[in-house]
């Protein structure tokens, strides 16, 4: 290779790694999270799309493994008129919720609850297109001791207002 072509192939690769790397575009609302790697970051997850929620529901629902949950919900116009949750974890307890106990603090993009208590437990209401799910948040207080690591939230069918189907 003459020493030309040497030098000018050796300055491109020098100016190539000196070039900066353009920072990585922001998120687009609505796209899949995106990684690169372990240990890289993501992007943002998908917000919740803003739905008004309104719902008659009553969801009854005992499993084989002996979680049982029992929960009625009122929501007209992402306002809560009506919540009872109680929930069976199978052998670890149980967990007990009902309106009188909350105030409601947000009605978008979700509905969020909470507690009069002054504890940090907030419960929060959303819908997808398929459910419209109940569930809790740092609400051990709520609960009997060993409860709250296996409780899971209650789905309810925007449809019919009972439980919706998990599989």
């Amino acid at each position: 290779m003459s020493g030309s072509v040497a030098g000018l192939l050796a300055t491109c690769l020098l100016t190539a790694c000196e070039t900066p790397l353009l920072p990585t575009p922001p998120a687009v609302v609505g796209a899949p999270r995106v990684s690169s790697g372990p240990g890289l970051p993501q992007a943002a997850p998908t917000p919740i799309p803003q739905r008004d929620i309104e719902l008659a529901g009553e969801c009854r629902r005992t499993e084989e493994d002996g979680f049982h949950e029992e929960a009625q919900m009122r929501v007209a116009h992402n306002a809560v008129e009506v919540l009872i949750w109680n929930v069976q974890a199978g052998r670890h307890g149980t967990c007990h919720f009902d309106l009188r106990e909350f105030h409601q603090v947000r009605q978008t993009p979700h509905v969020e609850l909470q507690a009069v208590d002054g504890s940090a437990c907030k419960l929060m209401v959303w819908q997808d297109p398929r459910r419209i799910t109940l569930a809790f948040a740092q609400c051990e207080s709520h609960c009997t001791p060993g409860a709250y690591e296996h409780a899971w939230p209650v789905l309810f069918d925007p449809e019919s207002g009972s439980c919706a189907q998990i599989r």
